[in-house]
């Protein structure tokens, strides 16, 4: 038990310290919406298992990896993916507020590239909000391969396992990383609730200003986190 919590503990304080991981997922949790949930528990998925990925490469090939050029590089790679994610959310937002109010366009890719109108009757009531199930599945996607990208990126992570190499049998160390991935999900998935929730709250009450503001500045820190990265790698 002693074990399982200092593995959830360290899990928790390493994703809520790491503002490129709140960074990464804001945009995504906000655009999401009730399905938030689903993009923390796939980046937090793709951390972990990117995570697991650089730790098993070092082991195998620890004599063989360039170590320093990889982790010299690795923050650059985070830093364009911010800035990818928060451009993306920004100019999405600009499009769609920049639709009529009674007719808007929705582009699929999926099987095919077509087009659809999705009419709107603002009579009975002010507000309007509907899903794309194939958008939430794209973006979960989306989610986990930054997670992977996240989690693999960067041989700090590797300092974040060492206390599963230094345990004296092999099921301690399963239990320690169980109780990270663990920890790491979790504390993602309630992150990416509450940007959620609070962007749907808008959405239905009709407050289109605050939610345009929300995603903006959802956005916004993630380009300066990934700016920041790029200048001033940590």
């Amino acid at each position: 038990m002693l074990i399982f919590l200092t593995g959830f503990i360290a899990s928790i304080a390493h994703v809520v310290t790491g503002p490129d991981h709140l960074a990464a997922v804001t945009p995504l949790a906000i655009d999401s919406r009730k399905k938030s949930w689903m993009i923390g528990f796939s980046w937090g998925l793709g951390h972990t298992l990117g995570m697991l990925l650089i730790g098993l490469l070092f082991i195998l090939f620890k004599e063989l990896l360039p170590v320093d050029l990889i982790s010299r590089q690795s923050d650059k790679v985070i830093g364009i993916l911010l800035i990818g994610i928060g451009s993306w959310a920004i100019i999405r937002t600009y499009l769609k507020h920049s639709h009529g109010n009674l007719a808007h366009a929705h582009f699929h890719t999926k099987p095919f590239f077509y087009t659809h109108i999705h009419r709107h009757s603002h009579d009975e009531s002010p507000s309007h909000e509907h899903e794309h199930t194939g958008t939430i599945k794209q973006t979960a996607l989306t989610a986990l391969f930054i997670g992977v990208i996240h989690g693999f990126a960067g041989f700090s992570h590797l300092f974040v396992l060492l206390p599963s190499l230094a345990l004296p049998s092999v099921w301690d160390s399963v239990i320690y990383i169980t109780a990270f991935a663990s920890g790491t999900i979790l504390t993602m998935i309630l992150f990416a609730f509450i940007l959620g929730l609070v962007a749907f709250r808008s959405a239905i009450t009709n407050k289109q200003a605050f939610l345009k503001w929300f995603t903006f500045c959802g956005g916004l820190l993630a380009i300066a986190i990934g700016v920041l990265w790029l200048i001033h790698p940590v």
